[in-house]
């Protein structure tokens, strides 16, 4: 059977998910969840505590379990995390559409992108990516040829992060990033669900090997009212 906090837990996401629990609303207390559910406050405390890890409630002192807005993806702004992996992390519904896998010359403005001459070839790979039933990511990645060989419409469809590390035995390390708003143009008007929105969120990522290589030049833009990019500051004493 089901550990009793997770049934919990998944009880009160559905209903912050159905509406019945709104933003800003705090849910009853331990001592009435207890009885609600007919279980000890430590079993009850385990679920708010799965609430509060991915980001359904905030506890706050004196005020107790107050529901957050959850209708926003989390995307972490300094993290380097693939698509399907960020899926598997906020328990959504996702698939991925491929729309385009060819090789072309690492010429003109990519070419310079990723340091390459004209003699290198790259993957162009544009994915329309679907979170609960919406394609609300459009990504368009760049990638060195000679360093990841072998991309098929399959393993793009799946993971390509994945068929570097696991298959290609290479280190994916960090990316350098920059975080725009711009006018949605006439292909994000094709791959993705609009909904009437004329701005996207783009995020262009320059990503290295562990030897510092450059390998991947990505363009990854995302309906706005979808999205919160966060990230995590720590002030630095001088």
């Amino acid at each position: 059977m089901k550990n009793k906090y997770l049934v919990i837990y998944n009880d009160l996401v559905e209903e912050i998910q159905r509406g019945s629990i709104h933003p800003g609303d705090t849910l009853p207390s331990e001592h009435e969840l207890s009885s609600r559910f007919s279980t000890s406050r430590e079993t009850i405390r385990k679920a708010l505590n799965l609430l509060a890890q991915n980001g359904y409630i905030q506890k706050v002192r004196g005020k107790g379990s107050v529901v957050l807005d959850h209708g926003k993806f989390e995307f972490p702004v300094s993290g380097l995390t693939s698509f399907k992996e960020l899926s598997n992390q906020l328990g959504k519904d996702f698939r991925t559409f491929v729309h385009n896998l060819t090789l072309r010359q690492a010429d003109g403005l990519i070419g310079e992108q990723l340091n390459c001459s004209q003699d290198h070839k790259l993957w162009k790979i544009i994915r329309a990516r679907e979170i609960n039933g919406e394609k609300i990511i459009l990504d368009k990645d760049y990638i060195r040829e000679d360093i990841v060989p072998g991309l098929t419409s399959e393993i793009a469809e799946d993971s390509i992060y994945e068929y570097i590390e696991n298959e290609l035995e290479l280190t994916i390390s960090f990316a350098k990033k920059e975080i725009v708003v711009e006018p949605v143009t006439e292909e994000d008007r094709n791959y993705l669900d609009l909904q009437g929105h004329e701005q996207v969120v783009v995020i262009r990522s320059h990503v290295y090997l562990a030897d510092a290589t450059l390998f991947q030049f990505t363009e990854s833009r995302h309906r706005p009212d979808k999205f919160q990019f966060v990230d995590f500051a720590r002030r630095s004493k001088s």
